[in-house]
């Protein structure tokens, strides 16, 4: 009994710890995408404000910002559960069978 007590808070740990990397991985992405992203900007106004390149390394940077958003904070994460669960008990129950 003791031994499944220890192993689930195990579980619970390498979950919390590997969600911590997510966020923590977003996190700095954002932080250098709120740092560089003006510098790019002074830049192009500086050098050539007649052409604002600034925008295309903003939107293609944003839209990779948005899809990790999606990835760390969206609705993806409730259905990857659901689905290792599900093959999860599949597979217990094809070995019972067996």
């Amino acid at each position: 009994m003791e031994i499944l007590s220890v192993d689930k808070e195990t579980v619970a740990y390498e979950k919390a710890s590997r969600r911590v990397k997510e966020l923590k991985g977003f996190y700095g992405n954002l932080t250098s995408y709120c740092m560089v992203i003006p510098f790019l900007c002074i830049l192009n106004l500086w050098t050539s404000p007649g052409y604002f390149w600034f925008f295309w390394p903003m939107l293609g940077w944003g839209l990779g910002l948005a899809s990790h958003a999606v990835s760390v904070f969206g609705i993806g994460k409730d259905w990857e559960e659901k689905k290792i669960k599900e093959l999860m008990e599949q597979e217990k129950r094809n070995h019972k069978t067996l």
